[in-house]
């Protein structure tokens, strides 16, 4: 996308804890401009009252939505019927829908139908469909526990680099879903690279990647404790990387990845569109 990808973040208050607020606004401006923020919540129940503070400080709309019955989430469906207003009214590119609620898997699907890109934000017990249902899906309580780490280390020395090793006691910790499940995701990347690679073994690092992504949507290198892909994958020991310099930016570098067991040939600069032109 040529211009920068304009965002609605729509937020279910009464299925998400507060604390997450910074979490979930890095993370929708990292991927474009949030043009509307709009929070959803019996705002008369005392439970909704550690919002309130948070609304104010970030310019979040509130949204009231009484509770017509017990036992029933009225606020969803406001959400579900903002989104759809929203789809239809306005020119925007994606929505960000924060919740941990099966719900909103259909709406996910319908905004996908409707060619947004969706980006879905929750904790680890969201149940897979409405994970499967979105674009990408981040876990709120990984990314949250990552900035809580990164500001308590800032005070000490910087030890030894990240490890696949250090990383796997945490993640296997949790559920087994697929984006975060270490040996899944390993074999997915041996096989997204035998299927996809050019003749000589070599992939694109930015094309594994994004294959991986589509295939797992809650897949992200901070479930494993990283911060980017390519280290990550360096860390597996399953590739031989080949790193090459842009030509006319020497600042910018290509990795390209093939599999250990592949015989050795680097790939030629013309196997990536990048380089296409630079003869």
């Amino acid at each position: 996308m040529d211009h920068e990808m304009k965002l609605a973040v729509l937020i279910d208050a009464e299925n998400i804890s507060n604390k997450y607020i910074d979490v979930i606004l890095s993370e929708a401006n990292n991927l474009g401009d949030v043009i509307y923020k709009r929070i959803y919540g019996n705002w008369t129940t005392p439970q909704m009252a550690s919002w309130r503070s948070t609304i104010l400080d970030n310019a979040i709309q509130p949204v009231q939505q009484y509770s017509n019955t017990t036992r029933k989430n009225s606020s969803d469906s406001a959400l579900i019927i903002d989104t759809m207003d929203l789809l239809y009214q306005s020119h925007l590119d994606g929505f960000c829908i924060v919740s941990s609620d099966s719900d909103f898997t259909r709406l996910a699907s319908r905004l996908r139908e409707s060619q947004k890109y969706v980006l879905g934000m929750g904790e680890s017990k969201t149940p897979r469909s409405f994970i499967s249902a979105c674009n990408k899906f981040l876990y709120l309580d990984v990314l949250l526990e990552e900035a809580e780490e990164n500001e308590s280390e800032e005070a000490k020395p910087v030890s030894t680099p990240d490890t696949a090793v250090a990383a796997q006691p945490y993640v296997l910790a949790h559920e087994k879903t697929p984006g975060k499940d270490f040996l899944t995701i390993k074999q997915a990347l041996i096989k997204l690279t035998e299927e996809n690679s050019d003749d000589n073994g070599w992939i694109f690092s930015g094309t594994l990647g994004n294959l991986l992504s589509k295939q797992f949507s809650d897949f992200d290198v901070r479930n494993f404790g990283y911060k980017k892909f390519v280290p990550f994958i360096e860390s597996l020991k399953l590739f031989d990387v080949n790193t090459i310099t842009d030509d006319k930016n020497k600042t910018v570098k290509h990795n390209y990845f093939r599999l250990k067991s592949q015989t050795s040939y680097r790939p030629a600069r013309s196997s990536h569109p990048y380089h296409k032109n630079y003869r």
